[in-house]
């Protein structure tokens, strides 16, 4: 799994980071979403899925991983 974001989509409303802090924060300059882990773990999977879900601006999405990765 690769997470995809877009942060000229971005609003900053924060709730990727707080349904996720490990994988997501926010610029502290304009709010925008930052990627701590663009390839999360398994185990995290259901966590990004509902961040994603949870993005008000659709700035989040999962992509294809990277090859040589699951």
């Amino acid at each position: 799994m690769r997470i995809a974001a877009d942060t000229t989509r971005c609003i900053g409303a924060g709730m990727c980071a707080f349904t996720s802090p490990e994988i997501f924060d926010q610029n502290e300059q304009d709010g925008t979403v930052v990627l701590l882990r663009p390839e999360p773990s398994d185990a995290q999977a259901d966590t990004v899925r509902r961040a994603i879900r949870n993005c008000p601006s659709g700035a989040l999405s999962l992509a294809a991983p990277t090859k040589g990765t699951t």
